[in-house]
């Protein structure tokens, strides 16, 4: 016997009229509330009209016409209500009765319908999937730990905007993350915080945050195994949208590895600034680590509250010199120049003339205090300008502790800087920091000085070192003996790497681990009565104002800083070619010179005089810092950057003036 499920179905006209009903009941309520609405205003008509019916042909009430007793019974199935038993006859109050009762069951079924409706709705507007209606937004698509940062400082980039809106869209649930934003970052002041839930790599996702209308877009780097991959894709299904606008998208975008930048720049073009965190957060390190008190500097002209960088036309200035564009505003200080063809010249040569089409870069408080000033006398104390002969460098020793995806990038980074001779050793517990030990010291000797010795072996961008030895150590660098059998009084610099982005350890356990080799180090300074220098890198910028009893020189917060250049490039594209030459050792870097080298100490003097000795010597100076408040961050660590030229200030053999030289 066949069995039931393989029989074939009825033919199309022997379907019964009841599972035709049913089929399109069903069809109906899949669509939602207004499908259940539909229904129930079909069968309250027939009810009315069944009812109006059944009335008419009883006949039991013939001085009542139809239309009395059709608007009677609708009125009564709408709004229930008492009746009056004297209006008519037994069959018209059963039916009254009836439709009472079938009243109360549509109406009851009707508010479930809506309330479920509304509720629905509700929960769909939690999940964030409603379009956003906004105009001239700023976007942020994915999610990381550098967002609440971003935020916030996007958050005073708009303090004086009119009704700015920042729009967020993260594969996490819209309430979660409403609830971190609030924890982390609080007041968002006149800014509105919208969030979406989706993923940036899905156009339909793309389209609910409306970035055809956005005035610019970060994408920032997943915290998973294939960051990159994510933010490239995210990149192209914005700039390959079937809808995307016709204008060129505004739109910055963190990558974590160098081999990936060139597919990123294809996919993205013209219209994407590409932000190599491993690379910016290297060459911020090394650069740190020489000069303490730099990475503040950095914060500061990162940091939306202190003064900024604008670019600004002045016509007065054209035919004139940069030298002569130093001396035109007494609040706000000239860093380069800007060329026609979107070149930026950090630091020119001083007699370099300044073209119609140039632009000025400038560091100010805001495009409002930008103005030009013209004095009748800047009072340059030419008797307090110095006459020196530039030091020679000599070789120096730097210590590095730990390891991190960052460690082989800093060394060729610190490798540009230093002197022939210089020496570095690198002191960690990760295997491959032992690899490179063991490779170091048995397959690749290498002589203390000698031009060439690589330290780095071929699976790690086989490159030759010109100026550094480099040493590979392996040992627990949180461990107290360790740190003592290496001498460090003998090292000029310490760098301290964070291990919280060379594997799965948390951001709160890396930092815990940092403080405690911190802690190590000051108490070994203190008993041996040596001063070194210690650059610290730091993930979570919470655990910057812990690790200040340290008294370590300088703090870099990878994550905060990476964030900042986010923000700020987000603001103005240009920005990142300011900030790609200030952190290339190739171009004009800043620089903290003892404030000896140009105007004479104990003497007072105004900025006037110290921005004309640097000049002198091809340097452009931005401000200076106190050793006096070295320690002190109500006073910003003693520096002070763009200062009102015209002030007085004297200042002693251990201060130092920030200028941008090379």
């Amino acid at each position: 016997m066949e069995p039931k499920s393989a029989r074939p179905p009825p033919p199309h006209n022997r379907i019964r009229l009841m599972a035709r009903l049913r089929y399109g009941l069903d069809n109906t309520l899949s669509r939602g509330p207004a499908g259940l609405i539909v229904w129930l205003a079909g069968i309250t008509v027939m009810l009315v009209l069944g009812m109006t019916a059944f009335i008419r042909l009883a006949g039991n009430d013939p001085d009542k016409d139809f239309g009395y007793i059709l608007w009677n019974i609708l009125y009564q199935t709408i709004t229930p209500n008492p009746v009056d038993p004297r209006i008519g006859s037994n069959t018209f109050l059963f039916t009254m009765l009836f439709s009472t009762v079938s009243s109360l069951l549509l109406v009851s079924i009707l508010i479930g319908i809506l309330t479920n409706a509304i509720d629905n709705r509700i929960q769909n507007l939690r999940k964030g999937r409603s379009f956003v209606i906004e105009h001239n937004h700023i976007v942020i698509l994915g999610w990381s730990s550098k967002i609440y940062g971003i935020i916030s400082e996007l958050i005073t980039a708009n303090l004086h905007q009119k009704k700015p809106r920042l729009v967020i869209l993260a594969d996490r649930d819209k309430v979660a993350m409403e609830d971190d934003i609030r924890a982390r970052v609080g007041r968002t002041h006149n800014t509105r915080v919208i969030c979406r839930s989706g993923s940036p790599m899905d156009l339909a996702d793309l389209d609910v945050v409306n970035p055809q209308a956005s005035r610019s877009i970060i994408i920032l780097s997943p915290e998973d195994d294939e960051p990159d991959s994510q933010v490239i894709k995210t990149i192209l299904a914005l700039t390959n949208h079937p809808d995307r606008r016709a204008q060129s998208y505004h739109v910055v975008a963190e990558i974590r590895e160098p081999k990936h930048m060139e597919i990123a720049h294809i996919v993205g073009s013209y219209e994407t600034k590409l932000v190599l965190a491993s690379d910016l957060i290297s060459r911020i390190t090394v650069q740190a680590s020489r000069q303490s008190g730099l990475s503040v500097i950095y914060n500061m002209l990162l940091d939306f509250s202190n003064d900024g960088i604008f670019f600004v036309s002045e016509p007065s200035l054209v035919g004139k010199t940069y030298a002569d564009a130093l001396f035109a505003y007494e609040d706000s200080a000239v860093l380069g120049l800007l060329h026609s063809d979107r070149d930026v010249v950090l630091n020119p040569p001083m007699t370099t003339g300044i073209a119609a089409d140039d632009t000025l870069i400038v560091l100010s408080r805001s495009d409002n205090t930008i103005r030009l000033s013209k004095p009748d006398n800047l009072e340059i104390n030419a008797d307090c300008e110095v006459r020196r002969h530039l030091p020679v460098n000599q070789p120096e020793r730097t210590l590095i502790l730990g390891w991190n995806a960052h460690t082989i990038q800093m060394i060729y980074e610190l490798d540009k800087y230093v002197a022939a001779g210089s020496q570095a050793l690198v002191v960690c517990d990760n295997p491959e920091c032992d690899v490179l030990a063991t490779v170091t010291t048995e397959a690749v000797p290498m002589v203390p000085g000698a031009a060439g010795s690589t330290g780095i072996p071929m699976g790690y961008r086989a490159m030759q070192h010109v100026n550094l030895t480099v040493a590979y150590q392996k040992g627990d660098i949180t461990e107290r003996a360790v740190l003592e059998a290496l001498n460090i009084q003998d090292y000029d610099h310490v760098i301290i790497l964070s291990p919280g982005n060379a594997g799965a350890t948390s951001i709160q356990k890396a930092d815990a681990l940092t403080l405690v080799t911190l802690l190590h180090l000051r108490t070994i300074a203190e008993q041996c009565g040596h001063k070194f220098n210690i650059v610290t890198e730091m993930m979570d910028v919470r655990n910057r104002r812990l690790a200040e009893v340290t008294r370590a020189d300088d703090f870099i917060v990878s994550d905060r800083l990476t964030g900042l250049i986010l923000a700020q490039v987000s603001e103005n594209a240009h920005l990142m070619d300011v900030f790609s030459n200030l952190f290339d050792a190739e171009t004009a870097s800043i620089y903290l010179k003892p404030a000896t080298h140009y105007v004479t100490a104990g003497r007072p003097v105004n900025f006037y005089t110290v921005v004309e000795s640097a000049a002198r010597y091809g340097d452009t100076a931005l401000g200076y810092r106190l050793s006096t408040f070295a320690g002190d961050s109500s006073k910003s660590y003693g520096v002070v950057l763009n200062p009102h030229k015209a002030s007085l200030i004297t200042f002693s053999g251990s201060d130092r003036i920030i200028v941008l030289h090379g």
